[in-house]
């Protein structure tokens, strides 16, 4: 019994007897429909944190058995083994309370599936024996009896102990004394509307709904639908109608999802302004001077669509007109990490997962910022994140995993980029190859360790190692790095008359998606979308420069579920904390963005850039 008793797990307050306050659910507002049902009885909702637990009984031969009809009946499945002696383990452990958080509470709800008169007599005797652990009229922390099913009628409530209370119906005019022995309303969802859990009812069955639970609300008595669907929409639309018991055949999702809801749920009160193209030059069918290319790691069509809703209806990359599809799966497998969808990017051609700017026989490939330089065209590779990262590694490295920070900064040192923006300078500073940095400088690069220093120079190649902190989260106070660092980059490499290549990498929104953490990535997905529209401003300027924004992969397996524009509100779920395999959008704008339509392989990005570019056309002249 002890060790089930240190198995439980606590969490967070229940109703609030004010049932006019305005107030958010917690799992400790669920309810466990048929308990008995579970493959764990009991301690499945009670691990799960479940405020009420519901048991169906039978009597039979002096005993409540534990069942939903009596074919279910089976030897030793009573009420007092299976729910009486656990919990009355459960309270005494914990103080003489029902959980050791002392803000939550329960109610055990004893469905009598027929003759109440001699059931309640026998459920009467079974509690004689935990005193105190049941009777909540005397301590309000004792785990509350709730009878619910078939019932003695009101008049008779005042017959039974005043520990007793009884699950109320909305259709039953109680009197005041009466109302005192009623511990909550319930009612079949199906009597007010068909609704199956998805969408929202329709607006003459929410109008029943609200009304029969502000009655209960008047009555100052928390409400339960039953036969609800199971799902996170319903128990969201039932938590904005009102309803105040969730019920639920889940309780460990249930759980989840609350216990977590923080992380599911994010509103931004004011829009951002988005910035609207002039289109001049979008389209058109001419070489391409400049390259931004702009990666959302792990950006897909959800967390883009979170973005746009949580910014009131708006974002920069929605103005944009030519649009296509990326399909990021590995060489070796359906499902890629960032080294191999951003190594597909980098050199054009599909590689395996860790590797970073190598080929399937872990061969060097030439990437796309060597490639480039060849043709005396100027790259810049910038990062909110770790600068030794996968996706920024793949544009500058070759190594045969994605781990092997110190021999990809090494790298550096053969790579043809002239300008590198993110943290790690541990990897940099503290290299095995003690002699890494004065080897850097030799070959150009002037090192800056702040973004302030780095804002200051105007010509020649620079290293920019940000310490940890400078690329925390920008809910945490990371600022506008990525963007004025683009800018900045911008504003060097334009003084290059062949021409320029920069890949901005807004890293943490795949940080987000796989901390499940939808605040963080909605965060992460505006900053970044604030720098598309610094690139798509530098486009219309310049006249001269495509801008392909797209991801390496989709992080999370994000659901989007409840959305207000108006509000800029919207609530989610994520399927995995690990990357999946549907395709990412590809956004193109300027010159030669038409080419980006369609549906293609992640590496086609590689040899679409080159196309647009008119390197054939540069090497013949």
């Amino acid at each position: 019994m002890k060790n089930i008793l240190r198995c439980a797990l606590f969490g967070a307050a229940l109703f609030a007897t004010d049932a006019k306050a305005q107030r958010a659910l917690s799992f400790n507002s669920g309810h466990s429909h048929n308990d008995y049902h579970q493959n764990i009885p009991l301690l499945t909702a009670y691990q799960s944190g479940m405020g009420s637990i519901e048991a169906d009984v039978f009597l039979k031969n002096g005993a409540l058995y534990v069942a939903h009809d009596t074919t279910e009946i089976k030897p030793g499945i009573t009420l007092k083994k299976l729910y009486l002696e656990p919990l009355a383990g459960f309270y005494r452990q914990n103080g003489n309370r029902a959980y050791a958080d002392s803000a939550m509470t329960l109610q055990l709800v004893v469905d009598i599936k027929k003759d109440y008169a001699k059931v309640l007599a026998q459920l009467i005797k079974d509690l004689e024996a935990f005193p105190g652990v049941f009777n909540s009229s005397k301590n309000a922390k004792a785990i509350k009896i709730v009878i619910s099913g078939d019932v003695p009628l009101p008049a008779d409530f005042k017959n039974y102990p005043d520990y007793i209370s009884f699950d109320g119906r909305p259709y039953i005019n109680y009197t005041d004394e009466q109302l005192k022995r009623v511990a909550m309303i319930s009612d079949d969802i199906k009597n007010y509307t068909p609704w199956n859990g998805k969408g929202n009812p329709t607006t003459r069955d929410l109008k029943k709904l609200t009304t029969v639970i502000e009655k209960a609300h008047q009555q100052h008595k928390p409400f339960r639908f039953w036969a609800t669907q199971d799902s996170p929409n319903t128990w969201i639309v039932l938590e904005r109608l009102g309803a105040d018991w969730i019920n639920t055949d889940q309780p460990g999702k249930l759980k989840e999802f609350y216990f977590h809801k923080d992380k599911l749920t994010y509103t931004n009160p004011v829009a951002y302004p988005v910035y609207t193209p002039s289109y001049k030059s979008d389209g058109l069918q001419k070489p391409v001077k400049n390259v931004i290319l702009l990666i959302g790691d792990g950006m897909g069509l959800a967390q883009i669509h979170a973005g746009y809703i949580a910014n009131h209806g708006q974002l920069n990359l929605s103005n944009i007109r030519n649009i296509g599809f990326s399909q990021t799966a590995a060489a070796d497998a359906g499902n890629t990490d960032s080294a191999a969808g951003g190594s597909a990017m980098a050199i054009g051609e599909k590689t395996n997962n860790r590797y970073i700017g190598v080929g399937p026989d872990q061969k060097k490939r030439t990437n796309l910022v060597d490639t480039l330089a060849g043709y005396g065209i100027k790259s810049a590779v910038i990062s909110v994140g770790d600068i030794t990262d996968a996706t920024p590694a793949v544009f500058y490295a070759h190594q045969t995993d994605r781990s092997m920070s110190g021999e990809i900064a090494a790298d550096l040192l053969d790579s043809k980029v002239e300008i590198l923006v993110g943290s790690n300078q541990k990897s940099f500073l503290k290299n095995k190859d003690t002699a890494l940095m004065s080897k850097l400088a030799a070959k150009g690069f002037k090192l800056s360790s702040n973004a302030a220093d780095f804002y200051k120079e105007k010509t020649g190649r620079q290293l920019v190692l940000l310490p940890d902190s400078a690329t925390r989260p920008v809910k945490d106070g990371r600022g506008a790095l990525l963007k004025e660092s683009l800018m900045h980059s911008l504003n060097i490499l334009s003084a290059n008359k062949p021409g320029f290549f920069v890949m901005a990498e807004g890293a943490q929104i795949d940080y987000g998606g796989h901390a499940n953490d939808l605040p963080y990535v909605v965060t992460e997905l505006h900053d970044f979308d604030k720098t598309v529209a610094a690139a798509l401003q530098f486009a219309d300027q310049n006249g001269e420069t495509l801008v392909v924004i797209t991801a390496d992969h989709e992080t999370g397996g994000l659901t989007l579920l409840d959305a207000s524009a108006e509000k800029g509100m919207i609530s989610g779920s994520f399927s995995t904390n690990d990357h999946t395999n549907i395709m990412v959008p590809v956004f193109a704008y300027g010159p030669g963005s038409a080419e980006f339509r369609g549906t293609y392989q992640n590496n086609e990005l590689f040899h679409k850039i080159i196309k647009v570019i008119g390197l054939k056309n540069k090497a013949k002249k």
